[in-house]
């Protein structure tokens, strides 16, 4: 189904995520001098929110979803964070994404904090019309919580521009006026931008190609291995392909292909269209979700979702670049382990950062009524993006440490500074 093509994730795993966040703020709260107040802060969500949504299904029923909105830090501005619909949804991931939400925005200089949702629900089970009623059943269980000054969702897992627009719509609703800055990722006929929906893909090619640059990996015809052909993989997969690099292996939720020549985008494109999956393409050898972690490729990129690369894993992966397109691939042991094995990671908060960039420029167009042609989104975004991979990696090498204690160091900062200055701390 085209549904799920234009999903954002294909796998996810029972996980622990929020504790993972406690233990990276750790890492790196020695070396900022951080206090103990300062530190237990911002391992708290400043607001849970954990509702239920009565929908009547197609068939009369009625039946109550689980729904959770966490807006993790509002210090630096208003709360920017996506909404996922998924089976397996808990509370403790939007817990971590929320977080993960508020250094992403810091570390590309967004004037947000962080903040996820979701709906523990299966949209493979809802008809289209179950899909709007619990949209706009999880918008009425949150209006006064957000706004375009308050906190802005955006698609996530399984969520895309429609759900936005239906949830926009009910936001205007209930305020009783036009307020298209309320959501991003909408659709561009009701105030989207131009280039949204491929924008995390676009900044993880961007990333690649700055990284590439600096470790003297010549990008083209370099090999790479993505897991995850959703919304962010497969943008990621088509730019970097448009930038010479061969892509060998793909994967979606059912499985992946691999082909050490290389795997033509449009051909996967129209081979997932037609047939539902990757699995079983032309010229191609079906693998799993985690054989092609281990392949031997130059550049991998998980774009699935969390702990997929794990302390179990870690010590077989090949290449010699990692970019972390989804939120928290990597655990912290094996972050350990690949540290030790001297492969380059550009860490998730950082790599993924091209998506709340564009938000924000969709925001900003969206309150101020002038929009922008995606020439100009996209001159953007890589200005933006570039500047602040170049400012992790000159703190990597100066103080020789791990990409992800750069990237941490430099968004805490950030934030512990704007408590600092409204006297939070």
């Amino acid at each position: 189904m085209l549904w799920f093509f234009y999903c954002k994730g294909c796998i996810f795993m029972a996980d622990n995520s929020f504790e993972d966040v406690k233990k990276q703020i750790d890492s790196v709260s020695d070396i900022m001098n951080l206090d103990e107040k300062t530190v237990e802060f911002l391992k708290k969500p400043m607001r849970i929110l954990e509702f239920e949504i009565p929908i009547e299904m197609d068939n009369g029923e009625i039946k109550n979803f689980k729904g959770f909105r966490v807006q993790h830090n509002w210090a630096r501005g208003p709360t920017k964070g996506g909404i996922r619909f998924h089976p397996e949804e808990t509370l403790d991931t939007i817990k971590a994404l929320a977080a993960w939400m508020t250094w992403k925005c810091a570390i590309v200089d967004m004037p947000y904090g962080g903040a996820k949702g979701g709906i523990i629900c299966n949209p493979r089970e809802l008809s289209k019309n179950e899909l709007e009623k619990l949209s706009r059943g999880y918008i009425k269980q949150i209006v006064e919580y957000i706004g375009p000054q308050k906190d802005i969702p955006a698609p996530d897992v399984y969520t895309n521009s429609q759900i936005m627009a239906w949830m926009m719509d009910e936001y205007e609703k209930i305020v009783g006026h036009s307020s298209p800055g309320v959501v991003t990722g909408k659709p561009i006929e009701i105030g989207g931008s131009k280039g949204r929906d491929k924008s995390t893909g676009k900044g993880v090619a961007i990333m690649v190609k700055e990284a590439t640059k600096y470790l003297g990996i010549e990008l083209k015809n370099s090999k790479i291995a993505i897991q995850g052909f959703g919304k962010v993989g497969g943008a990621a997969a088509e730019f970097l392909e448009e930038m010479g690099a061969k892509i060998i292996a793909l994967s979606d939720s059912k499985g992946g292909i691999y082909n050490p020549n290389g795997i033509n985008f449009s051909d996967v494109v129209k081979w997932k269209n037609e047939n539902g999956s990757l699995k079983g393409m032309k010229d191609c050898k079906d693998i799993t979700n985690e054989e092609i972690l281990e392949i031997e490729c130059d550049i991998l990129i998980p774009a699935a979702l969390e702990n997929q690369i794990t302390e179990k894993n870690a010590g077989n992966i090949k290449a010699e670049l990692i970019a972390e397109a989804s939120n928290g691939p990597v655990t912290p042991k094996a972050d350990e382990i690949l540290n030790e094995k001297n492969i380059f990671s550009i860490p998730d908060f950082l790599c993924n950062s091209g998506g709340v960039t564009v938000s924000y420029f969709e925001w900003c167009q969206n309150i101020s009524g002038y929009y922008w042609t995606e020439k100009e989104v996209y001159e953007k975004l890589e200005k933006i993006i570039s500047k602040a991979f170049r400012k992790v990696f000159e703190l990597h090498k100066k103080e020789n440490i791990s990409m992800r204690k750069a990237a941490y160091i430099i968004a805490l900062k950030k934030v512990v500074e704007a408590m600092r200055l409204r006297g939070w701390n």
